[in-house]
């Protein structure tokens, strides 16, 4: 992990920091069109000959059956299960709180005008597992998609080398209420899901994050007019943390870790006031990421994230906008303060009490995040996220006639006398 000093970068070299990982390596789009093309081609067979080329399983059947969610269901521990309902609970209160009341407004006499609601029809859920399980995934995607009424909600999941999807991930899915489930995972589980096959069905739009491959899948399906919308581009994991001489060194190389230990393509980026601080947290780093099972991958991560020491607070909170992290930790002194000055980031977690770790599991806001420097004009997966917005329009005789010069004007002007008409008909009567 290396130091680099506001003072002594160019434009450019500052400009180079926000490039991430993943976008440096070319091969992926080779890769993923080949395999979207193919299971648009050939279907369930692609999807087999991907799983066992990627996945190393030959297991034949892509749908989980009712047998084995009802055998992964047994397998919880009391103390898991209270985690599972303490989270679920806590997720959809925060999210049955985005439903917007639907309100008339009557933009002149005789016009009014209004927006509903209506959940999209098909939905597919992406939750990796490729080398660890994410039940909190299943729980941020299925409760919004649940809460908002979608009448077809599949969900996709890598095997685990015994070839069965994750058994925490299953259970996960039963308690919400989602028992469409297939045993498919990367660019083969996206492309399936928005081609559909002979077993998979095709779906409106995809959610859910992944890595390179999967990330790369959802993009190029989404600009397929054959192939399906996506929720965002939530890739590798990633955090920036603000912090000042009051952050403890331990904390803030802790906070590094829990990200880079997602993916080797994960990156984690601190950025301080104080260089006592970044030296400290650059010190004590190597001795804490060797403390973890997950070590190899959080030391592949560490090598392309580093720590920014800035000139000033003010110039601390611009780079962390122009990054445009998916994760934003505010660890410092008055971190509340900060808080109107964030414009581009897609989740932030304010003050040192408030770990990522919190947003991933079960504070109640949503962990599918914008990455990749998105967060700029992305949000995160919400209850919006599932839902179409129809407007409609109610108007009166004695409205359109009010209406009528001014409707009538614009079409003369863009040289469309069947609008006009469409109007004029109508008084003439």
């Amino acid at each position: 992990m290396k130091i680099y000093f506001e003072n002594t970068l160019t434009k450019e070299e500052r400009i180079s920091l926000f490039w991430r990982p993943g976008t440096l390596k070319s091969d992926t789009g080779h890769i993923v069109q080949d395999v979207c093309l193919a299971v648009k081609q050939r279907g369930d067979d692609a999807v087999r000959e991907y799983g066992r080329k990627f996945d190393k399983t030959e297991k034949q059947a892509l749908r989980v059956s009712k047998e084995e969610i009802e055998a992964a269901n047994t397998l919880l521990t009391p103390i898991f299960l209270d985690a599972l309902t303490v989270a679920i609970e806590n997720i959809r209160t925060f999210h049955k709180s985005q439903f917007n009341t639907t309100q008339r407004i009557t933009t002149m006499e005789g016009v009014v005008c209004w927006r509903e609601s209506r959940p999209m029809e098909r939905v597919g859920l992406y939750v990796p597992a490729g080398s660890a399980p994410l039940p909190s995934t299943v729980l941020m995607l299925g409760i919004p998609a649940m809460l908002a009424g979608c009448s077809r909600i599949i969900l996709c999941s890598p095997p685990k080398t015994n070839g069965f999807v994750d058994p925490l991930i299953l259970a996960a899915a039963a308690m919400i209420g989602i028992d469409e489930i297939y045993n498919v995972g990367g660019a083969q589980a996206i492309a399936a899901m928005a081609y559909g096959t002979e077993t998979i069905p095709k779906v409106d739009k995809i959610f859910g994050p992944g890595n390179r491959y999967v990330t790369a899948a959802k993009q190029f399906v989404s600009n397929d007019p054959e192939g399906a919308a996506i929720d965002l581009l939530a890739g590798p994991s990633e955090v920036l943390i603000l912090s000042d001489e009051t952050a403890d060194p331990d904390v803030v190389a802790y906070d590094l870790i829990s990200q880079a230990e997602h993916d080797a393509d994960a990156q984690a980026v601190l950025v301080t006031t104080d260089e006592r601080l970044a030296k400290e947290v650059l010190r004590v780093l190597p001795q804490k990421a060797s403390e973890f099972p997950r070590n190899k991958i959080v030391e592949s991560s560490l090598e392309h994230s580093f720590i920014f020491v800035a000139n000033s607070l003010e110039s601390a909170v611009r780079f962390s906008n122009d990054y445009a992290p998916e994760h934003l930790i505010i660890n410092m002194q008055n971190a509340e303060a900060l808080v109107p000055s964030i414009i581009n980031a897609g989740s932030v977690f304010v003050g040192p009490f408030a770990p990522v770790t919190a947003g991933d599991y079960a504070s109640g806001t949503n962990h599918t995040l914008p990455t990749n420097g998105t967060a700029r004009w992305a949000s995160g997966v919400s209850l919006d996220s599932f839902l179409k917005n129809i407007t409609f329009q109610s108007i009166t005789k004695s409205g359109l006639e009010s209406l009528a010069p001014t409707l009538t004007s614009f079409a003369s002007i863009e040289g469309l006398q069947a609008h006009a008409c469409a109007v004029t008909s109508r008084l003439s009567k």
